[in-house]
């Protein structure tokens, strides 16, 4: 699934082998640097900003 699609929900949980291993807005996930961090830089290939305009983010 594109991490894009839920960048902007209000809480997002990160599981990892069926745990819980991260909670937080993207922002707050994106800072901590750890799972979910990885993921959004492979997936982004960086060229997506860490912050996605809400217009884009509905529009996806």
């Amino acid at each position: 699934h594109r991490l894009s699609t839920i960048a902007a929900l209000d809480r997002l949980v990160v599981l990892d082998h069926g745990r819980i291993v991260e909670e937080g807005t993207h922002a707050e996930l994106l800072a901590r640097g750890g799972l979910y961090a990885a993921l959004w830089a492979r997936q982004s290939g960086g060229f997506l900003a860490e912050h996605i305009p809400e217009a884009e983010l509905l529009a996806g």
